[in-house]
C-alpha cells in the first residue's frame, strides 16, 4: 500500500475551519483560512504558491463547475422569487391560509415538519422553500429562527435520503453497486435490495424525523435551543409590515392573495419534477420495446441541479407575470424586490462556495472531477482526507477479513455497524459532505462486511442485519456528521433561508443531533450487532427520546 502523502496534516484544514467558525462565528472567513491552510500544505509550505493555488486551483474551478453554478443560480433565483412573493403580498396571503392549522407554537412546528415531509425529492429545494415560506409564520408565533433552522435542517436531508423518489437515490445505489462489483466473487446481492433493506436500519435519519414532532407535542427543549426559544418569547412582537423580513407589502397596501405565493412555488415544484423525469428518462437511453422503467430508476439518472435551476426560474417568471397582471407592483418595484431577495441569499452562496471548495480540496478527485486511476494520483491538488481517515479505521477490519491478527482498531462483525456509523459521522463532519462520505465509505464497507460475514466460505443473505446495519450506518452517519458540521452545505442553506445566524444554528442544533446520535448507538447499532431485532429497537428508541425530553427537557412556556 502506498503511504498517504500528507498523513495527519490532511485533516488540519477542516479542523482549522471548524474551530475558527465556532470561535469567531464568521463562517466565510474561517472557511477561507482552512482553504489557505490546505493550499499551504499542498504547496509544501510556500505561501506565495499557496495564495495563487487558493484562487486558481481551488476557489475558481469550484465556482465555475457546472453543477455548482446551477446550485448557485438556483439559490439566487429562489431568493429573488421569495422577495417578489413577499413584496406583492403573496406570503401574507399564504400565512393567512396556513394560520388556522398553526395557531399555536406547537401547531407551527408540526406544520413546518409536515411540509418538510412533503418536499421529499431534494434537500436543497426542501431547505430553501421551507425556510423562506415558514419564516413569517414562525415569527408571528414567536418561534425562534434557531428552532426554525433546526426544523428545516433536520427534515431536509433525512427525508431526501430515505425517499424512494429523490435526487439522492441514484448516488446511494451507485456507491453500493461499486462495493458489490469489487467483491471479486459471485453474489446474489443487488444494490437496490441493500438500499431498500437498509431503510429501517438508518436509525439516525428516522429518529431525526421523529424527534421534531416529539419536541413540538411535549413543548420541551434543552440546551442552547431552550435559551433561544425563551429569549424569543420575551422579545416584542415584530412589526406586522416586517414579518416577512423582505418586502414592504403592508406599506404598499397591496392585497394579500395566497395564490401569488402558492402558484409560483407549485410551478417550481412541478417543473423540477418534470425535468427530473425527462432527463432521467433520457439518461436511460431506452430502445423501442424495452420495459417501462421504474420511477426510482428514472429519477436516479436525472440532472437534479438543472431541474432546480429551471424550476426556480419558472417560479420567478410566474410571480412576476402574476404581479404585473394584477397591477400590484410597478416594474421598478418588482426589480427592487427581486434584488433584495437575491441579496439576502448572497452570504449563503459565498459560504456555500467556500465550503464546497474545502470539500473538494479534501477529496480524492481531480480539479476537473476525474476519478483517480492510481493511488494518490492527484496529491498535488488534493489532500485525500477521507481516504486517510478511512485507512486508519478500516485497516484493522481488512486484516480481520483476511484471517490475520488485527490491531486495536480491528472491527469485528458485531461492532461493524457502530464503527462505520461513527466513522461516517467523523468523515462527514470534517469534510462537510454527506455525498463525499458515502462515496468513500460505502464501497469499502460493503466489501469488508461481505468478507467478514462469509469468512471465505458461504454466502450472505440480502436480509442479513449486520450487512444492512453497516450500509445503513454509513448512510445515516453521513447525515449525522452533516448536521453537526458548520461547513456543511445544507447546514449553511438552512441558516440562511431562515435568516438565522449560522453559528447560532449550528450550536443550537448540536445537542439535538448528539441526542439522536447517542440513541442510535446505544439502542441501535450496538444491540443490533448482538442480534436484537431492528423491529424491537425502533420502538425502544422512540421511548428513549420521549423519556429524555420528559426528564431533561424543560417547557419553553412556563405555566
Amino acid at each position: 500500500m502506498v503511504p498517504h502523502p500528507y498523513g495527519w496534516l490532511s485533516i488540519l484544514p477542516p479542523v482549522i475551519a471548524i474551530v475558527l467558525a465556532i470561535t469567531t462565528r464568521r463562517a466565510s472567513v474561517s472557511l477561507l483560512m482552512g482553504i489557505f491552510c490546505g493550499a499551504l500544505i499542498l504547496a509544501g509550505g510556500n505561501p506565495l504558491a499557496a495564495l495563487f493555488d487558493t484562487c486558481e486551483v481551488h476557489l475558481w474551478p469550484t465556482f465555475i463547475e457546472p453543477g455548482k453554478l446551477r446550485v448557485f443560480s438556483f439559490t439566487v433565483l429562489m431568493g429573488a422569487m421569495i422577495g417578489v412573493i413577499c413584496r406583492c403580498g403573496g406570503m401574507q396571503g399564504l400565512i393567512r391560509i396556513i394560520s388556522p392549522f398553526a395557531k399555536t407554537r406547537r401547531g407551527g412546528q408540526l406544520v413546518t415538519w409536515l411540509l418538510g415531509l412533503l418536499i421529499f425529492f431534494d434537500d436543497y429545494a426542501n431547505t430553501i422553500l421551507l425556510g423562506s415560506t415558514m419564516r413569517p409564520l414562525c415569527d408571528r408565533l414567536k418561534i425562534s429562527r434557531e428552532k426554525l433552522a433546526y426544523l428545516v435542517d433536520s427534515t431536509a436531508a433525512p427525508v431526501a435520503g430515505l425517499s424512494l423518489l429523490s435526487t439522492w437515490i441514484a448516488v446511494e445505489i451507485e456507491y453500493i453497486q461499486e462495493g458489490l462489483q469489487s467483491l471479486g466473487v459471485a453474489t446474489d446481492l443487488t444494490a437496490v435490495d441493500l438500499f431498500l433493506g437498509s431503510i429501517p436500519y438508518r436509525f439516525y435519519m428516522l429518529l431525526s424525523l421523529v424527534l421534531i414532532p416529539l419536541i413540538a407535542l411535549t413543548g420541551r427543549d434543552f440546551g442552547p435551543m431552550l435559551k433561544a426559544e425563551r429569549r424569543r418569547l420575551n422579545e416584542p412582537m415584530p412589526d406586522e409590515s416586517d414579518l416577512d423580513g423582505l418586502g414592504e407589502a403592508a406599506d404598499l397596501k397591496v392585497p394579500a392573495r395566497w395564490y401569488n405565493a402558492v402558484l409560483p412555488i407549485a410551478a417550481t415544484l412541478c417543473v423540477v419534477m418534470i425535468i427530473l423525469y425527462s432527463t432521467g428518462l433520457q439518461s436511460l437511453n431506452l430502445q423501442p420495446g424495452d420495459p417501462t422503467p421504474l420511477l426510482r430508476d428514472v429519477l436516479g439518472g436525472a440532472k437534479s441541479s438543472m431541474a432546480l435551476q429551471y424550476g426556480a426560474l419558472v417560479g420567478l417568471v410566474l410571480v412576476i407575470v402574476l404581479t404585473r397582471a394584477q397591477s400590484l407592483l410597478t416594474s421598478e418595484q418588482i426589480l427592487q424586490a427581486a434584488g433584495q431577495g437575491a441579496k439576502i441569499v448572497l452570504p449563503a452562496i459565498i459560504i456555500l462556495w467556500c465550503a464546497s471548495t474545502l470539500s473538494r480540496m479534501t477529496s480524492n478527485r481531480s480539479v476537473d472531477g476525474v476519478a483517480a486511476t492510481t493511488e494518490y494520483e492527484f496529491k498535488e491538488q488534493r489532500l485525500y482526507t477521507g481516504d486517510f481517515l478511512a485507512q486508519i479505521f478500516v485497516s484493522g477490519a481488512e486484516e480481520s477479513s483476511k484471517g490475520e491478527p488485527s490491531g486495536s482498531l480491528a472491527l469485528t462483525a458485531k461492532l461493524l455497524p457502530t464503527a462505520v456509523f461513527l466513522l461516517a459521522a467523523v468523515l462527514s463532519f470534517a469534510t462537510g459532505s454527506s455525498f463525499g462520505t458515502m462515496g468513500i465509505l460505502l464501497p469499502i464497507v460493503v466489501t469488508i462486511t461481505h468478507a467478514l460475514l462469509t469468512a471465505g466460505s458461504g454466502g450472505v443473505l440480502p436480509t442479513d442485519p449486520i450487512l444492512l446495519g453497516a450500509v445503513g450506518g454509513v448512510l445515516a452517519g453521513a447525515v449525522f456528521g452533516d448536521h453537526c458540521s458548520p461547513i456543511s452545505d445544507t447546514t449553511i442553506l438552512s441558516s440562511q433561508s431562515c435568516a438565522c445566524d449560522h453559528m447560532a444554528h449550528v450550536l443550537t442544533q448540536l445537542p439535538y443531533a448528539f441526542l439522536v446520535g447517542c440513541v442510535t448507538v446505544g439502542l441501535g447499532t450496538l444491540p443490533l450487532g448482538w442480534g436484537v431485532s431492528v423491529w424491537v429497537l425502533l420502538p425502544l428508541q422512540i421511548v428513549a427520546l420521549v423519556g429524555f425530553l420528559l426528564l431533561i427537557g424543560k417547557r419553553v412556556v412556563v405555566s
